[in-house]
């Protein structure tokens, strides 16, 4: 089975180019999503992040922008927040991997926004980074609720900048050109995955 590693900067379309995946037949596992369902309340990061950062849950539940408060621009505690997600999504993906071999699945897309930032790009048989225009972007992010341009430049500042996201990338979605131009490249993505003769070596 195949692992795809898929990644992009915020406001590229990642999350619509995995949809496209997911249409397509391929398992994608989405690591945001599991975070989130770890933070819900009687998630099993809820009390391991309380213990770590006092104060950042609420009814039960992790309180997503207190934690990010207490960990925005401050390496340490980025740090800490990590040991404690990263062991707790290791299991959530190991199930997931059971459930896409029992599909018998021939490859799997794994949606992390950090990839390059983390590592796991060496895990991978090929890296999809979905970019865009700069200024399609920060448009995109601008127009969601409570962004500010602050608070896009401190987000942009922990990720790897997309000019070098691409260079290192297999395949490249590029979402600037529309929807069904960037459908027509995941389908190609995946022909080119399935074709060990144009299947590209693994990094």
């Amino acid at each position: 089975m195949l692992n795809i590693g898929l990644t992009g900067s915020i406001g590229m379309g990642k999350s619509t180019t995995a949809a496209m995946f997911r249409e397509a037949g391929i398992p994608v596992y989405d690591a945001d999503a599991a975070v989130a369902d770890l933070y819900l309340e009687g998630g099993a990061a809820v009390a391991p992040l309380e213990a770590a950062f006092p104060g950042v849950t609420k009814d039960g539940a992790v309180d997503r922008e207190a934690l990010r408060q207490r960990v925005l621009g401050d390496d340490a505690a980025m740090a800490k927040l990590n040991s404690v997600v990263h062991p707790l999504l290791g299991k959530d993906r190991v199930a997931f991997y059971e459930r896409a071999r029992a599909a018998n699945a021939d490859m799997v897309v794994l949606d992390i926004p950090l990839l390059f930032e983390t590592g796991g790009h060496m895990n991978m048989d090929a890296v999809v980074v979905v970019s865009a225009p700069a200024d399609q972007q920060r448009e995109r992010v601008l127009a969601r609720p409570g962004m500010t341009p602050d608070r896009l430049d401190a987000i942009l500042a922990r990720q790897m900048a997309d000019a070098e996201k691409r260079a290192r990338a297999h395949f490249v979605v590029d979402t600037g050109r529309g929807l069904e131009a960037a459908r027509e490249q995941v389908a190609e993505i995946i022909a080119v995955m399935r074709d060990p003769l144009r299947r590209p070596t693994r990094a």
